[in-house]
C-alpha cells in the first residue's frame, strides 16, 4: 500500500507530465486546428503553396501565452505621457542615435533627398523600434503570427492576413519562414516592419538585389524613409508646435487626441477654442490638438499632417510624441558635436 507521501509525489509528477505533454503537443496539434486547416488549405489553392509543407511547418510551430499577455496590455494604452516618455527618452538612446547617425550620415542624406524625410526622424523610429538595430524581438516571427492568427480572436482577421503575407515574403525573400526573429506581433528588423509592410515598402536602397531590413544599415534606413514618403510625408513642413490654452478655452480631453485622429479642424478653428502660441503653418492649416499628462500638470500641442505620418508607425498619439521628441533631441546632439 502507498503512504499519503508516496500518492502525493506521484500526484505531483502525473501533474507535471501533464503540463509537459501539453506544452509539448500544443505545436504539434496546431495541425489538427479547423482555422489552422482552412488556412493551409487556402495557401495551397490561392497561392501555390506546398500542402506537405505547410502542414510540416505549422507542425513545429509553438503557440506563446507571452504573446497573447503582451498584446493585451500595450505601454502606449497603459501609462501616461510623463511615464511612457521616459522609456525613449533617455541619454543613452539620445547619445546612440546621434552616433548611429554619424556612422549612416551619407545614407541619411541620400534617403533625405529621395524621399524628403529628415534624417532625425528616420534615426528617431528607428531608436523608438528597436535601440538602432540592436532589439528586434526575440520571438519567432511564425510563431508571434500564428499565436494571434489563430488563439487571438479580437484581431485574428488582420494577424492571419499578416501570416499570410510573411508566408508569401519568406517564399519571395528565400529564407525559412522559422528563421526570422521579431516582436510579439510579429514586426521585423530594425525599423519593425510587419510582413504587409515589408511588401509594400521594403526596398533595395544598396541595389544588391536583396531587401535586408535586418543586418543592413541602407535597407532599412532606405525602407524607413519610403515608408514616410508613401504614407503622405510633406518635406520641409513641421510636426508639431506646443501651445498654451486661453483661461476660457473650451477644449478638454475629450477633444484630444488619442489614436488614430483625422485632421479635421485646422489652426485657426482651434484658435476660436482657445487655443495661444506660435504655430508655424498658416491658420488654415489642418491640425491635431493633444493633450499630454504630466505628473503635476498638462501639455498641450498642435500637431500638423506629418505627425499623422509618424502615426502611421503606430497609432497611439504618445509613441509619435515620442518619435518626435526623441528626434530633436537626437539633432540637437548631433548638430552640437558636428559644429
Amino acid at each position: 500500500m502507498l503512504s499519503g507521501r508516496t500518492l502525493c509525489s506521484l500526484s505531483i509528477i502525473i501533474l507535471v507530465l501533464s503540463f509537459t505533454c501539453a506544452a509539448n503537443s500544443s505545436a504539434a496539434n496546431l495541425t489538427q486546428n479547423t482555422e489552422v486547416q482552412e488556412f493551409i488549405k487556402e495557401m495551397v489553392n490561392e497561392q501555390g503553396f506546398d500542402q506537405h509543407k505547410l502542414e510540416t511547418l505549422f507542425s513545429q510551430v509553438k503557440i506563446k501565452q507571452k504573446i497573447l499577455d503582451a498584446i493585451s496590455r500595450p505601454a502606449e494604452k497603459s501609462k501616461a505621457w510623463y511615464e511612457y516618455r521616459k522609456i525613449f527618452l533617455t541619454d543613452r538612446r539620445i547619445k546612440n542615435g546621434a552616433k548611429f547617425w554619424s556612422e549612416n550620415i551619407d545614407t541619411l542624406k541620400y534617403a533625405e533627398a529621395v524621399y524628403g524625410v529628415p534624417a532625425e526622424i528616420i534615426v528617431a523610429i528607428i531608436g523608438v523600434e528597436t535601440f538602432y538595430g540592436r532589439l528586434q524581438g526575440t520571438y519567432r516571427v511564425m510563431d508571434a503570427l500564428s499565436t494571434l492568427a489563430f488563439k487571438y480572436p479580437k484581431r485574428s482577421k488582420f494577424f492571419r492576413s499578416e501570416l499570410k503575407h510573411y508566408l508569401i515574403m519568406s517564399q519571395e525573400q528565400k529564407f525559412d519562414p522559422l528563421s526570422k526573429k521579431g516582436s510579439y506581433a510579429g514586426a521585423m528588423g530594425m525599423g519593425q516592419f510587419i510582413p504587409s509592410s515589408f511588401q509594400h515598402y521594403a526596398i533595395d536602397f544598396n541595389g544588391d538585389g536583396e531587401k535586408n531590413i535586418w543586418t543592413d544599415r541602407v535597407d532599412a534606413i532606405g525602407s524607413v524613409a519610403n515608408y514616410f514618403k508613401r504614407h503622405g510625408w510633406e518635406k520641409g513642413q513641421p510636426v508639431a508646435d506646443k501651445v498654451q490654452l486661453a483661461g476660457n478655452s473650451v477644449l478638454t480631453k475629450d477633444d484630444s487626441c488619442r489614436r488614430s485622429c483625422k485632421l479635421e479642424l485646422t489652426i485657426a478653428d482651434f484658435r476660436k477654442k482657445g487655443v495661444l502660441g506660435e504655430t508655424r503653418p498658416g491658420n488654415e492649416t489642418p491640425a491635431l490638438f493633444l493633450m499630454l499628462k504630466q505628473k503635476n500638470n498638462w501639455e498641450y500641442w498642435l500637431a500638423y499632417n506629418n505627425f499623422y505620418v509618424i502615426s502611421r508607425y503606430n497609432h497611439s498619439t504618445l509613441y509619435s510624441m515620442a518619435v518626435y521628441q526623441l528626434s530633436q533631441e537626437i539633432k540637437k546632439l548631433f548638430l552640437n558635436k558636428s559644429s
